[in-house]
């Protein structure tokens, strides 16, 4: 499965909404949009493209738990869901320490008990929903009921948003007790900064271990990949590392480096001509990745040279999803 990146950083709705129509048009299988919070709501601008798209699935890649109240998230995601005809798929994460603390204002120790109860509270919205839509929920009625102790997180609410079905989670997980996590309740989890070793030896065996244990299918694995197609493999790894190196001073994501065989994020990066990338792509198939999230760059000394390169690279995706 092929999926496009629909919201780099500085998108308009408008330029939102024209990827996720080429996108479509292609047949690709999902247009992820990343949460920038200085930017674009990843769900609202989701919301807006499902009502210029009819098939293919829509993801936030993704949403940090802080930034929001489960309850108030599920409401949002679900509210998206019914905008969309049922084709959302929610991408949540604890972000890092830096973001919790100085951007939110929320304490970071604990963040697994953090997200084990924020996963816990969206599936008692997400049941709520479809308990109300078995019993005929809608105008004049409070919905299905919510209910979750726990000791981060108490609600008692009721639920029912119109048109909306249950929404997946995917989870941001690269630690081992996320992944665990992921394994056990998650539709599927969504990494980044991770090469083919990193994916075969830890993410994959841990999420299979975890569902096989919670006696469930094995999740789905998304990659996140910066993608350029160009001629000079050189000139396109220098270009990743020069926009994608400050990843290496992130704590969560230089282990996810160190756990391979990248030495920094060019070599993570998946560059080079058509015949090279789809080569590499299909490495990462073969270390048990299900799902590409094509963050796609431009290669070039200029405008023109980065427009066709992007050009290229899409045109390559396109033909891979065909």
């Amino acid at each position: 499965m092929f999926i496009a990146e629909t919201s780099p950083r500085g998108s308009t709705l408008e330029r939102v909404i024209e990827k996720a129509r080429w996108a479509e048009e292609q047949g690709l299988a999902t247009g992820w949009v990343p949460h920038v919070p200085w930017s674009l709501d990843a769900l609202t601008s989701l919301a807006i493209a499902g009502q210029h798209t009819r098939r293919m699935e829509l993801g936030t890649a993704v949403v940090p738990t802080w930034s929001r109240h489960p309850y108030g998230m599920a409401q949002h995601a679900l509210t998206t869901q019914a905008a969309c005809g049922g084709r959302l798929l929610l991408g949540i994460g604890p972000s890092h320490q830096m973001v919790a603390e100085g951007w939110y204002g929320a304490s970071y120790a604990g963040v697994i008990h953090h997200v084990r109860e924020y996963v816990g509270v969206l599936e008692a919205c997400f049941a709520a929903q479809a308990e109300a839509n078995a019993t005929g929920g809608g105008p004049g009625r409070l919905g299905g009921p919510v209910r979750y102790e726990g000791e981060r997180y108490r609600v008692e609410s009721r639920l029912d948003v119109p048109g909306a079905t249950p929404v997946p989670i995917y989870l941001a997980a690269l630690a081992p007790l996320m992944l665990k996590l992921a394994g056990e309740r998650a539709a599927g989890t969504i990494t980044w900064m991770g090469d083919e070793r990193t994916h075969a030896e830890h993410v994959v065996p841990r999420l299979e271990a975890a569902a096989r244990a919670a006696g469930r299918p094995t999740p789905r694995v998304i990659a996140g990949l910066p993608v350029a197609v160009c001629d000079d493999r050189d000139e396109g790894r220098a270009t990743a590392d020069r926009l994608y190196g400050m990843y290496q001073q992130i704590p969560t994501y230089a282990r996810m480096l160190a756990r391979g065989d990248a030495r920094s994020p060019a070599d993570v990066a998946v560059v080079g001509n058509e015949a090279q990338v789809r080569e590499r792509l299909r490495s990462y198939a073969g270390a048990g990745v299900t799902d590409l999230c094509a963050m796609v760059f431009g290669v070039g000394a200029d405008a023109a040279s980065r427009a066709r390169s992007q050009r290229r690279s899409e045109e390559l995706l396109a033909s891979l999803a065909a």
